[in-house]
């Protein structure tokens, strides 16, 4: 049965004697938050033809790179921009890097938009948040902001992109900038208003097997699956970009 872990419970490399991570049996895969629902549904047929349970970990591309640098255990890595999968390239510790989606920033507002928050002008009179500037989803924001000549200031800056859907879900803010995956899954729990120009700074999703991996095979599968054309049709029909 798969497992959900989350960055804090990633163990430190001392703890797992040589490093390697899973066994024959298990496959662990560190991934960006925003790639929660799609991972969860490319485990289920994997899990199924390999034989295998996939342990999937979820968090800040940026956090989850600097620790496999480090030497946390783990299979894949999965990030959501080419700067935090460059940490762990630099630190040596991926195989080949494939880019298997993309991705646009979205506003999402609690349903019936009572705010009337219809644009990024709009955030200016109503509670908002975004992500953080050191992970992708902030970034990608930053760029947005910057390109509409937005000054508005964010309640909060959340750790990740589904810190920032969460409080636009439980209603604490009148909006949030999220990836537009992020608005899909959250179906009916959020309405989701189009930025004009969001597609001219999309984010690029890449993966890359781990030296840590105690699998280096079944690694590079699930690799594979993500970039077949079977694992794309999932992806693209979760609202994700061809790479």
């Amino acid at each position: 049965m798969r497992r959900l872990a989350v960055l804090a419970l990633l163990l430190p490399l001392t703890a797992c004697g040589d490093g390697a991570a899973g066994g024959d049996d298990e496959l662990t895969v560190l991934a960006a938050a925003s790639l929660t629902d799609v991972f969860e549904e490319l485990a289920t047929p994997f899990e199924e033809e390999h034989d295998v349970d996939v342990v999937l970990s979820f968090g800040s591309s940026t956090d989850l790179a600097e620790q496999v640098a480090d030497g946390a255990p783990g299979d894949v890595l999965a990030t959501a921009d080419e700067a935090s999968m460059q940490l762990a390239e630099d630190a040596g510790v991926t195989g080949e890097v494939e880019t298997f989606a993309t991705n646009v920033l979205t506003i999402v507002v609690p349903p019936g938009n009572p705010a009337g928050v219809e644009s990024l002008d709009d955030l200016g009179d109503a509670t908002w948040v975004r992500c953080a500037d050191e992970v992708p989803c902030g970034k990608v924001a930053t760029a947005v902001l910057d390109a509409a000549g937005v000054r508005a200031e964010p309640v909060s800056l959340e750790e990740d992109v589904r810190a920032t859907l969460d409080k636009v879900v439980s209603g604490e803010v009148d909006a949030g900038l999220v990836y537009a995956t992020d608005a899909v899954a959250a179906a009916d729990d959020v309405d989701a208003v189009e930025i004009p120009g969001a597609e001219a700074a999309p984010t690029s999703y890449l993966a890359a097997t781990l030296e840590q991996s105690g699998d280096p095979e079944l690694a590079a599968a699930w690799v594979a699956w993500v970039t077949s054309d079977e694992g794309q049709a999932i992806l693209d029909d979760a609202g994700f970009g061809s790479p």
